[in-house]
């Protein structure tokens, strides 16, 4: 899934992650969020890719490539 970082607390973990989808659903963040990952801490408005635990939270926090994002390609001669 992707989305956006709507809260983050990088002393205690704890933060909220927006899903782009229509209903923008939240989703808390799980305990170990950005373990394995490149990245220490997020900020709020970074767009992210995640995954969801069994208990429904965000985890795995990644960044995705502009593939992931969805993000569409040049027009041509630009």
């Amino acid at each position: 899934m992707q989305g956006v970082v709507k809260s983050y607390d990088p002393a205690t973990g704890d933060g909220t992650v927006i899903r782009d989808t229509p209903d923008r659903t939240e989703y808390d963040l799980a305990p170990n969020a950005l373990a394995g990952s490149i990245l220490r801490m997020v900020r709020q408005g970074q767009r992210v890719v995640f995954d969801l635990d069994g208990e429904g939270r965000a985890g795995g926090l990644r960044l995705g490539s502009e593939v992931d994002m969805g993000t569409p390609p040049d027009p041509p001669g630009v």
